[in-house]
């Protein structure tokens, strides 16, 4: 469902982790008159986010988190669980906590009975880069940005981040953790895999000049499907381990429908491949 929002007037946003998605966050809400309090593990980090601009202060001690509104956690999935328990012990009781991981329902699980004042978020933008530097204005222009509250979900908190990330120029989204899982494992998990899937495939060429052309030939359809599989490792792990019974069920899915283009070219059934190319054809538009 998608959502409104309320106004907020100018706030202290707090950003644990300044890669790609933290960095870009407070590129773009600092214009927008907040004051942005940034916290990397890396000092050098923290000194280049002063330096460029990009935030009001940064430190590497989540203490800096104590004079916040709201905290955005940018941190790895696997790091969520750690990170939530170091910060809330410098929390204001009022403070809004939300993240930006790309599964939910153990994230909402985890920190919902540590913190009530949490929101659970997943900003559907990205690249293949990492880290501060990959950061840049208008990386979530008209991307779809996931908030999913659960019955104890306090108004106040879905309010104050449905209008901050709106403010980004977001369209918002909420749903049930679950069901957020599940939508991202066909659009975002399962892209990954195959992605990932169709470049190693690829090396299983065993004559090396036929290899060294395929790679020589590459152009716009073997960059487009291999993008994201050629993206951080580090993401598609986490996917696959805290995601894992909708991206298997997505993968089974796949797995399926391949075996009948299989099928279909083996017994030379070039009608039904054709009804199938035009169908996904007619229905691709809808998901973009």
């Amino acid at each position: 469902m998608q959502v409104g929002s309320m106004q907020v007037g100018a706030m202290k946003v707090g950003i644990v982790g300044l890669g790609l998605i933290g960095g870009s966050l407070a590129i773009d809400l600092r214009p927008l008159g907040h004051t942005i309090l940034g916290v990397s593990r890396n000092p050098k980090t923290c000194q280049a986010a002063i330096d460029r601009g990009i935030v009001d202060d940064a430190s590497s001690d989540l203490k800096l988190m104590s004079a916040a509104d709201v905290v955005f956690l940018c941190v790895p999935l696997s790091a969520i669980a750690a990170t939530t328990e170091q910060l809330i012990p410098h929390l204001l009781p009022t403070t809004v906590l939300t993240d930006v991981g790309s599964v939910k329902t153990t994230v909402v699980e985890t920190i919902a009975p540590l913190w009530p004042n949490f929101i659970g978020g997943h900003p559907m933008a990205g690249t293949a880069d990492s880290g501060l530097d990959a950061a840049f204005s208008g990386l979530f222009t008209d991307k779809a940005y996931v908030l999913t509250p659960i019955e104890t979900t306090p108004p106040i908190a879905l309010e104050t981040v449905t209008s901050l990330v709106r403010s980004l120029q977001c369209r918002v989204y909420q749903c049930h953790p679950a069901e957020h899982d599940r939508a991202v494992a066909w659009i975002s998990h399962l892209p990954v895999m195959v992605s990932a899937s169709l470049i190693a495939a690829c090396l299983t060429e065993t004559d090396p000049t036929v290899l060294d052309l395929a790679q020589k030939f590459a152009s716009s359809g073997f960059r487009d499907t291999s993008r994201v599989g050629g993206g951080n490792p580090e993401l598609g792990l986490m996917m696959a381990t805290y995601n894992r019974e909708a991206l298997l069920r997505s993968l089974q899915a796949y797995q399926q429908q391949l075996g009948q283009v299989i099928q279909q070219i083996e017994q030379k059934d070039w009608a039904t491949l054709e009804s199938e190319l035009t169908q996904t054809q007619q229905i691709r538009p809808q998901f973009l």
